[in-house]
């Protein structure tokens, strides 16, 4: 566009050039000239200038324009904590820890291939577990959030999880596959399932037909709706004992220091005091 632009100019400031050369060829000999043919000359090429300079401003102008629209901008940057006191998440069919009175609770929405999650998963979750959820103090729940576009091999994971959670054994699928993220292809999810002790032959078909494909899509169309828009991500807030609804205060997102879910999840816990 900056190219069209200058040759435009270029184009435009030869042409009235060669309208002002032709101007004067037309006039007689200086000597011949009377007064007022001089005066009506200068006239002519006082405004032939100022139409000139007219017009490089206005092109200047419209470069300016065209560099705004042409060139990125700058998105604005939300923080890892974030105010979301209408958001609601209904809890029911997701896998489950902790003590089932306790009136705060956090929604993790994950993916099995993210390594973000996994550094969460295997650095910061303990830290959280023993602190909040092993003290009966807060509901942790799972939530499927695989991102296909960019890991590809996500999907069957959270499938093969979601089949290990029809034995008993979805937190144990959990946590080895994120123990082991790079060994998430199909055949690997066979051998994780035999490993944490599942029975293989009410596995396989569960596996086979993706029967839990249609859930974990409309999983993470509901995460996507609440604003949740990449991996880990974490809605901290409060819910009634046995209840399944978590009514959000806080998002938390990416893999922050546990010192930041802290600080979340102290302050939802003074609130219901």
């Amino acid at each position: 566009m900056t190219r069209s632009v200058r040759r435009f100019t270029l184009a435009l400031v030869t042409a009235l050039a060669l309208a002002g050369a032709a101007a004067i060829a037309r006039q007689p000999p200086a000597q011949q000239q009377s007064g007022g043919d001089v005066a009506a000359l200068r006239k002519e090429l006082a405004e032939l200038k100022a139409m000139l300079l007219a017009i490089q401003k206005d092109v200047q102008e419209t470069r300016s324009i065209l560099q705004k629209i042409t060139q990125p901008q700058p998105q604005a940057q939300r923080g890892p904590i974030t105010d979301v006191p209408n958001v609601e998440y209904a809890t029911a069919g997701a896998p489950a820890r902790g003590n089932r009175e306790a009136t705060v609770a956090i929604v993790e929405f994950s993916d099995y291939q993210c390594p973000f999650c996994a550094r969460y998963a295997t650095g910061t979750w303990p830290q959280i577990n023993k602190e909040y959820v092993e003290t009966g103090k807060v509901q942790y729940f799972f939530v499927n959030y695989p991102i296909e576009s960019l890991h590809p091999l996500a999907f069957k994971a959270h499938e093969a999880a979601n089949c290990a959670g029809e034995q008993g054994k979805y937190w144990e699928m959990h946590d080895r596959l994120f123990a082991n993220q790079g060994l998430l292809a199909p055949p690997e999810l066979v051998k994780h399932a035999a490993a944490v002790g599942l029975d293989m032959a009410t596995f396989q078909p569960c596996f086979d037909t993706e029967r839990h494909a249609d859930g974990i899509r409309q999983e993470l169309a509901k995460a996507q709706q609440l604003g949740v828009n990449g991996t880990p991500g974490f809605l901290v807030g409060t819910i009634e004992p046995n209840g399944k609804i978590v009514k959000g205060v806080k998002l938390v997102s990416g893999a922050q220091p546990f010192a930041t879910f802290k600080q979340v999840i102290d302050g939802v816990l003074a609130e219901k005091k």
